[in-house]
C-alpha cells in the first residue's frame, strides 16, 4: 500500500525544531551507549524556565571519549551529581534522573543533513536566577564564546 506524504522528499528542516538559547532544565531519562569509537550517555532534558519554552523536551549527549571527558565531568558536577559515584568514575543512569542546571544550547548540523542539539555550556541550578537569560547572543558576549567555564 502507497501513502501520498506531501513535503517527504523535501530535506529542508523547520527552523524552529532547534533550541538554541539558555535553559533550566531537568534530566528526564539518560542511557549510556556504547559505541565502538565514540561512547556517550544521551540525555533527555524537559525545560523549566522560561516559561515560555517551559515543558519542551530535547535530546543531546555526552561523549565519553578521553579527550571529552572533561565535559562529562563538568556536566556532573554542576548539575550536582553525586560526588561519591563521580569519585569512583562510575555513571549511574537512575542517579542523574531529576538532576537539575543551567545549560546553553544550540543547534548543529552535521554534513548539512543531519541537526541535533549541542550542550555548549553548563552552570548549577542556582545560577538561573543571576543569568541575564535574554539569548543566546547575550549570555555568549558576557561570557565570552566557546566551552569556556560558565556560561
Amino acid at each position: 500500500m502507497r501513502h501520498q506524504i506531501p513535503g517527504l522528499h523535501s530535506q529542508h528542516q523547520d527552523s524552529d525544531t532547534g533550541l538554541d538559547g539558555v535553559f533550566l532544565v531537568r534530566v528526564e531519562r539518560a542511557s549510556y551507549r556504547r559505541h565502538p569509537h565514540k561512547p556517550f550517555v544521551e540525555f533527555r532534558f524537559v525545560i523549566l524556565e522560561p516559561r515560555i519554552s517551559q515543558d519542551q523536551s530535547f535530546f543531546s549527549r555526552l561523549y565519553c571519549t578521553e579527550k571529552a571527558l572533561w565535559k562529562l565531568h563538568w556536566f556532573l558536577r554542576d548539575f550536582g551529581y553525586d560526588v561519591d559515584l563521580l569519585n569512583r568514575d562510575q555513571v549511574d543512569e537512575k542517579a542523574l534522573l531529576n538532576l537539575r542546571g543551567v545549560v546553553r544550547t544550540s543547534r548543529k548540523i552535521v554534513s548539512g543533513q543531519r541537526s541535533y542539539q549541542h550542550l555548549d555550556s553548563f552552570a548549577p541550578a542556582g545560577e538561573w536566577e543571576v543569568l541575564p537569560c535574554a539569548s543566546i547572543d547575550d549570555v555568549g558576549v558576557q561570557a565570552g564564546q566557546g566551552d569556556s567555564d560558565g556560561l
